[in-house]
């Protein structure tokens, strides 16, 4: 039964208004790397379940990865709020025009395109973090050359 309370509470609905979110603890953003403790370099960054993570130095990268949960959990404590990039919902895979859904979820605010998403995401959240993950590891093809299909101001 307790189980059952913690999950409900776990993910508590979020109106249109996210500043006025009942949140226990006033978030704020992130100064610190969560693996060393020392100031971010805003070039050392790893991009993990739609969040930006910035880091003291690029080794950092390894060790979070390694255990994303460890390092999300601890910001979640102290209130530490990382960067969203999500461009879509991880649960229908729709774009995100507006971010006004969204829930925060160990250390993430994870944004959906409605409310039944978000209760979809609470039944299985590691299925959809992971799912996140997924194009967030992926480096982009390499640029090239090949220009067919489009025009440059006249070429």
């Amino acid at each position: 039964m307790v189980a059952v309370s913690l999950m409900s509470s776990a993910f508590p609905e979020q109106s249109k208004t996210p500043s006025a979110s009942a949140a226990p603890k006033e978030l704020k953003p992130q100064t610190v790397c969560p693996v060393m403790g020392k100031p971010i370099d805003s070039s050392a960054y790893t991009d993990i379940q739609g969040q930006r993570v910035y880091h003291c130095c690029k080794g950092c990268t390894e060790k979070l990865t390694a255990d994303p949960d460890k390092f999300f959990k601890r910001a979640a404590a102290e209130g530490v709020l990382f960067q969203n990039i999500q461009t879509t919902c991880p649960v229908s895979g729709e774009a995100l025009e507006d971010k006004d859904i969204y829930t925060d979820y160990e250390g993430r605010r994870i944004y959906f395109c409605c409310k039944k998403c978000t209760s979809m995401f609470a039944e299985t959240p590691q299925k959809f973090l992971k799912a996140m993950d997924a194009p967030a590891n992926v480096e982009p093809p390499a640029h090239k050359e090949d220009h067919s299909g489009h025009h440059h101001g006249g070429h």
